[in-house]
């Protein structure tokens, strides 16, 4: 019992321990609650998980249980909930409760103060991709936040996952922490829903890279060679872990989906997934593809999952998550990619240059590209990047192509200006290690440009202005001039029409799929869903493009056409291709300088 004596002369002692028991008293509260998801797929051929949800502790009138409707690092509403099915809830003795969905993904269980509260509901699940769940009779995949609901305010409770796979499947791959046989412990709800989860008979293989456990989990066969693979694989992780100073997870997974066809990656916190044609591993360019989609993915380790724009965490799972600097969260993880592949000495300099130029020549052919800014594009990824149309080409340009060209100027102008010292490595260190690890909160949009200034010692002003939040052309070599390169459009001079028209057999039928803007085609009035009957006079068939390519530039095209069942004649006039085919080349005689810079950039220091 405390002194009364004591606490009568020292009132503010009492305030505090008023305040202790109190803030005790809510721990207890929140100590007293249990959540524990049990998984289940009893019949995997009907693409149906089976989901059961239990809170215990809460003691409440009622419990409105959300499922999200997105999956944090692929920037779309993907509307999770439409898959659900048969949600039904009990209390502890299995007497039902009442529930209502109240909202597209919310649904309230009035649970009447009872001690715990079980929900169950069916998922199905039979989209192939990194964003979503996926069941068979071959495996299941889950993707976190197409598949648990969680219980509203209880987003930071602790919890237990217990996975049961379909008989005489004997592997779960995850980056949960194992308590117990398929058994798995989560701090909180962010957690469980950012740990994908493998199922099935897959190949596991466990290797050490950077001194830190590692697993691959193989879905699907495929021409590999593990040994192989894991020793490249650890090349690559290696020099990710050289450029950021540190690896900041005990165990990392890497689930392999090898399909017919298939690519892409989804990064979490201590895993990823990604997914390959399981012939991609047979020749050379394939391979060193698919290690810089892993150089990719495990770059988002540090960039993104940790380092990240402000609104990208805490997450609101129901609601679109704005922000502007998707082109330095993808894009430039898309410019490390290549380099880290470079750097672990997969790629030549030549050919790491040539793929630099590929991109450049990507960005700089995209209509759109002067249309919309890198940072518009970011932050309408949301309704305009997952949703791909016929315009779109003309209407917007990729934040993660435009975004990685965008790192390698900025990556020149600082290794410029700090005389080869500095590069935008050092830009990522520092807000790493500020953002993250100091202040453990986002970055604002202003604070990566101020990072940029701080570690090439000038003002950024013109370049963010320009190119980030405007849409100019950037002076290519005079931001590689830096290194002793330039950019030589192979394109100069040459004659070539500028068609513009992509067209593809439908039957007998040749239809119109796209159309470039400032094109002949587009300046002609040519619309997609035309259909191309004739050409000057002649039957027009997969040939079009080579007759089209046998006229002259000013040569006026005769095209008819049906569109909407009526006959049109359209004069379209042939104008000249103004695109570009950049290479780079070494200038002759490159300064000491010049020659420091190219060496640090492509880690060649030591060669």
């Amino acid at each position: 019992m405390p002194d009364t004596h004591m606490l009568k002369q020292h009132p503010v002692k009492l305030s505090l321990l008023i305040v202790l028991f109190l803030s005790l008293g809510s721990s207890f509260k929140a100590l007293a609650a249990e959540l524990r998801y049990t998984l289940s797929m009893p019949e995997p051929h009907t693409h149906y998980f089976q989901v059961e949800a239990e809170l215990s502790g809460a003691r409440k009138n009622y419990i409105d249980f959300t499922m999200p409707v997105w999956a944090p690092g692929s920037y779309l509403v993907r509307e999770f909930p439409k898959n659900v099915e048969g949600f039904a809830a009990t209390d502890g003795n299995g007497k039902a409760l009442r529930s209502e969905k109240i909202d597209k993904n919310t649904w309230r269980v009035y649970s009447n103060k009872a001690s715990m509260v079980r929900t169950s509901y069916k998922v199905y699940a039979f989209e192939m991709s990194v964003r979503t769940s996926f069941l068979d009779a071959s495996h299941g995949y889950v993707n976190g936040t197409s598949m648990f609901m969680y219980p509203e305010g209880y987003e930071k409770q602790q919890g237990t996952l217990v996975v049961k796979p379909f008989a005489g499947w004997n592997e779960v791959s995850t980056g949960l922490k194992s308590v117990g046989k398929f058994t798995y412990t989560f701090p909180n709800y962010d957690i469980l829903a950012d740990s994908p989860i493998e199922i099935g008979t897959h190949e596991v293989y466990e290797f050490t890279a950077a001194g830190v456990p590692h697993e691959l989990a193989m879905y699907g066969g495929g021409n590999y060679e593990p040994e192989k693979l894991i020793a490249d694989m650890t090349k690559v992780i290696e020099e990710a872990v050289k450029l950021m100073g540190e690896l900041p997870v005990e165990r990392y997974v890497f689930i392999v989906h090898n399909l017919e066809r298939g690519g892409g990656g989804l990064e979490h916190l201590n895993s990823t997934t990604l997914q390959t044609s399981r012939w991609n591993y047979g020749t050379e360019s394939s391979y060193h593809g698919f290690l810089a989609l892993v150089a990719h993915e495990y770059f988002h380790l540090w960039n993104v999952k940790r380092l990240r724009p402000e609104p990208l965490g805490p997450f609101d799972y129901n609601n679109e998550n704005y922000t502007r600097q998707l082109w330095v969260s993808e894009g430039i993880t898309s410019y490390y990619d290549d380099l880290l592949v470079r750097r672990a000495g997969f790629y030549s300099p030549e050919r790491y240059l040539g793929i630099h130029a590929g991109s450049i020549n990507s960005v700089e052919n995209t209509p759109g590209n002067k249309v919309q800014s890198v940072a518009e594009s970011s932050f309408d990824a949301w309704i305009k990047y997952y949703r791909r149309n016929e315009n779109l080409n003309n209407a917007e340009v990729s934040y993660y192509t435009k975004g990685g060209v965008l790192g390698s100027l900025l990556n020149m102008e600082i290794m410029a200006a700090t005389q080869g010292e500095k590069s935008l490595d050092d830009v990522m260190r520092y807000m790493y290690d500020r953002y993250y690890k100091k202040l453990n909160r986002g970055y604002k949009e202003a604070e990566f440009k101020e990072a940029v200034e701080r570690i090439a010692g000038r003002n950024m002003d013109d370049f963010f202005t320009k190119y980030v939040y405007g849409t100019e052309t950037p002076d290519y070599n005079k931001y590689f001039e830096a290194a002793g390169l330039q950019l030589v459009d192979t394109n100069q001079g040459a004659v070539a029409i500028n068609w513009g028209a992509t067209t593809a057999m439908s039957g007998s039928k040749l239809i119109v799929r796209s159309v470039s803007r400032g094109s002949s085609a587009w300046d002609g009035g040519l619309n997609v869903n035309d259909e191309i009957i004739a050409l000057n006079g002649y039957r027009a068939g997969d040939d079009l493009e080579r007759r089209i390519g046998s006229m002259n530039i000013g040569d006026t095209a005769e095209v008819l056409i049906s569109r909407d069942g009526k006959l049109q004649t359209l004069q379209v006039k042939l104008i000249q291709d103004t695109s570009v085919r950049y290479q780079f080349v070494r200038v002759d005689n490159p300064t000491p300088l010049q020659d420091k810079i190219f060496r640090e950039w492509l880690n060649l220091s030591n060669s």
